[in-house]
């Protein structure tokens, strides 16, 4: 199991609640990926960036079935959410908060 810890009050700040598990698919999930300053954060002014984690993300992970522009729209909410942590986001969270908007924690979770 992925240790999410390092994580916990990140996402605590911005998320209704706090799912240990789900927290720790995502972190499992992003993997080696996370070692990287670079490759562990999101940047919202990036529009290439922004397509990955709806493409790789969104769609592949968490199965979504919506369009495009509801993806990108939840995704502009996340951006202006976690708008305090500057330009580059934490993925972890990022990721979270996606999969909270969408109802999908205990899906990562299960």
């Amino acid at each position: 199991m992925a240790d999410a810890s390092a994580y916990a009050e990140n996402i605590r700040k911005y998320a209704k609640g706090y799912n240990q598990k789900a927290a720790e698919k995502i972190v499992g999930h992003l993997g080696i990926a996370l070692r990287h300053r670079d490759s562990s954060l999101v940047s919202c002014s990036d529009e290439n960036e922004l397509a990955r984690v709806r493409d790789k993300f969104c769609r592949k992970k968490l199965s979504l079935k919506e369009k495009n522009a509801e993806i990108d729209a939840a995704i502009g909410k996340i951006c202006e959410k976690m708008k305090p942590e500057g330009a580059n986001k934490s993925r972890v969270t990022f990721y979270y908060l996606l999969a909270e908007h969408f109802g999908r924690l205990d899906d990562l979770a299960g």
